[in-house]
């Protein structure tokens, strides 16, 4: 069963066993930021807790993050996404999101920054007044996926490298996994993790993971999934 956590007196956070979706209101629209692993009644627990018309922003398209988006005919994600989505069985309309896009809830505007690596349309969304970034999967301190098709830890380096042109606009970061909140300084400690893991100069170790064997780069302040070579 999810648990809603209120965060301020318009934010919430709902955990789905793992994890994270955030739902956020302006004066005029609520927008809920992805429908977990196992809540296909995101739309309902959003609309238990606002008013407002429920509109839906999904960071990536990986299965984790989409459980609820058959209760939406249309949502926000980039459309360089739509490939996987579609693969894992989503439905529905994509209003399609670029980097640097505004949507604004009302008194309170959101920007779009694109956040390719993890997956090809990863994005994040900067909540401008509140001074905070909601992360998706690229920023965290759990374990990242990098296996699999369509990952790429160059553009995941690039997309992280970027973020340090919108450091003077944020001060927290709201992750879609692990620990919450985060700071600035997990960043620049996965990009270095990210940058050894393609030297070769960090080790890796074979786990099982739904039973592949992948290669677990562990680091102090998070980990790395990527394939066996």
């Amino acid at each position: 069963m999810s648990e809603i956590i209120q965060i301020n007196e318009n934010t919430w956070r709902i955990e789905d066993g793992g994890v994270r979706m955030f739902l956020l209101t302006g004066t005029k629209e609520a927008l809920l930021i992805d429908t977990g692993m196992q809540t296909p009644n995101a739309k309902e627990i959003a609309e238990s807790i606002t008013d407002l018309p429920v509109k839906l922003l999904n960071t990536h398209a990986d299965p984790d993050h989409i459980s609820g988006n058959g209760a939406f005919e249309s949502f926000y994600m980039s459309p360089m996404e739509e490939k996987n989505y579609r693969t894992h069985g989503g439905t529905g309309t994509i209003i399609p999101l670029k980097n640097g896009d505004r949507i604004d809830l009302g008194d309170r505007p959101l920007e779009i920054i694109d956040l390719p690596g993890h997956t090809p349309g990863s994005i994040a969304i900067l909540d401008i007044n509140h001074r905070v970034l909601v992360s998706g999967d690229s920023v965290q301190d759990s374990r990242i996926f990098m296996f699999g098709e369509r990952r790429n830890m160059e553009n995941y380096i690039e997309s992280l490298t970027k973020l340090f042109d919108y450091e003077g606009r944020f001060d927290t970061i709201y992750p879609s996994h692990g620990t919450f909140p985060l700071s600035m300084e997990v960043i620049p400690k996965l990009i270095e993790g990210a940058k050894q893991i393609l030297s070769g100069q960090a080790e890796g170790k074979t786990v099982d993971l739904f039973g592949k064997q992948v290669l677990l780069y562990q680091f102090e302040y998070a980990g790395f999934l990527c394939p066996k070579q």
